[in-house]
């Protein structure tokens, strides 16, 4: 199906997309939309004709364990409700321990890479084919950009692309911007990823801007794309031409003159790197049969291999052998800052009561505590830690923190946690 121009929409700058001329489609964010009614500005676009298709975060395909059927079945119902063509998710893992570890279950609030090894492809090629089978229209998944790399790869990123796409029959998603994140950080050659994989069977492809600090390149979605980026865009362009081009933005939105002028910037470099040159993609990876499913063995070495890593990452345990200790760092730093920042948006009450200390109590509380159940969960876990140890010096906003908390915990018999809250109201009370 031939997409078009498109561009993310996000309800921060629902008007302006509206107000864009020439564009084609939409992406939205799947798990930001109620699975039974849709925001007044996609109901109006999609009256216009606009193609709206939803773009999961949360699946983890590429997790040790199966996909869940109740994401699955929410995925879906996304998709019915939008009549889109198609869904997409991402090629990473995002949460890891329980039972295949007889660990704490532990989510990343992030995108991970999976190791490129056989048993990280059986694992992902099953979980592919159990969500094509629950959902009612074709998948198309993302490469992710990465900060770090997984040690003794067994294949390069355009290998293992092929290889998934030929045992899945699997849409491919291509984000030239990580291409462009994985070759800052990893040295991986965008044009050779480019050559090995099957670009016939690009969905369509990704563009979005980011910048680079201290030799790293940081995927922020929040800056504006950057020439590099656009060069990727060119090379891909060269090769096949992308049914569809999206420009993402997640964060720090511009005025719509901008976005329509990044629009216009993709559309030339489109124009400029003209058709396909004809060369044939090369087959330089190894072949192996399609084992169905993946081997009890494969998964659990996966989870073992997961689950080691995130809680490096999140929990400040060992690093696994053969990583690089500083990018480690490095990712575990920008975790807890996206924590931070999510966090604030799904409770904003908390940087208002916190005010300038918000940022580094949730850091500090972020060190010790890996998120179990999602931001909303990880909002209240926060809000304990400060109310447990303590409290706010300030009477005031401590009665806010105690009244949010208690506004939003649920019931449930009273735990320790419980028993301090309603001891400090009590005490805040008598005062």
């Amino acid at each position: 199906m031939k997409l078009g121009i498109g561009i993310g929409w996000r309800p921060e700058i629902a008007a302006e997309v509206e107000a864009l001329t020439g564009v084609d489609w939409v992406e939205v964010v799947a798990e930001n939309l109620c699975a039974d009614h849709l925001p007044d500005s996609l109901v109006r676009l999609r009256e216009r004709g606009v193609t709206v298709v939803p773009h999961g975060v949360s699946l983890g395909l590429g997790g040790a364990d199966r996909p869940d059927a109740e994401r699955l079945a929410g995925l879906a119902a996304r998709a019915e409700l939008l009549g889109t063509p198609l869904v997409t998710e991402h090629i990473a893992f995002v949460r890891a321990g329980g039972p295949l570890t007889a660990s704490p279950r532990l989510e990343a609030g992030h995108l991970l890479p999976v190791p490129r090894t056989w048993d990280a492809l059986e694992v992902l090629c099953e979980n592919v084919a159990i969500a094509q089978d629950a959902l009612p229209v074709p998948l198309a998944l993302e490469n992710i950009a990465a900060l770090v790399s997984w040690p003794d790869e067994e294949l390069t990123e355009g290998q293992f692309l092929a290889e998934l796409v030929e045992r899945t029959g699997v849409r491919l998603l291509i984000d030239v911007a990580n291409l462009h994140t994985n070759h800052v950080n990893l040295g991986q050659d965008p044009a050779k990823a480019l050559d090995e994989l099957p670009v016939e069977a690009i969905a369509y492809v990704h563009v979005a801007g980011g910048v680079e600090k201290n030799g790293v390149w940081h995927d922020t979605h929040a800056h504006p794309v950057t020439a590099p980026v656009l060069d990727v865009l060119a090379e891909l362009r060269s090769r096949v031409d992308p049914p569809g081009v999206l420009l993402e933005r997640d964060d720090a939105f511009p005025p719509g003159a901008e976005l329509a002028a990044e629009l216009e910037t993709i559309r030339g470099t489109l124009r400029a790197a003209g058709g396909p040159r004809g060369t044939e993609r090369r087959n330089t990876g190894p072949r192996r049969g399609t084992p169905a499913p993946a081997r009890a063995g494969a998964r659990d070495r996966t989870a073992v291999a997961q689950t080691a890593l995130l809680s490096a990452l999140v929990a400040g345990t060992p690093a696994p052998e053969g990583f690089d200790h500083r990018r480690l760092r490095v990712q575990s730093r920008a975790l807890a800052a996206k924590r931070a920042d999510v966090v604030a948006k799904v409770a904003p009450e908390l940087p208002e009561i916190l005010g300038d200390g918000y940022r580094a109590a949730f850091l500090d509380y972020a060190r010790t505590r890996p998120m179990s159940d999602g931001y909303r969960r990880d909002a209240l876990d926060f809000v304990e830690r400060i109310l447990v140890h303590g409290g706010l010096p300030d009477p005031v906003a401590q009665r806010r923190l105690t009244h949010w908390w208690e506004d939003r915990s649920g019931p449930r018999p009273p735990s320790r946690t419980t028993r301090i809250v309603r001891a400090a109201r009590a005490a805040l009370a008598g005062k």
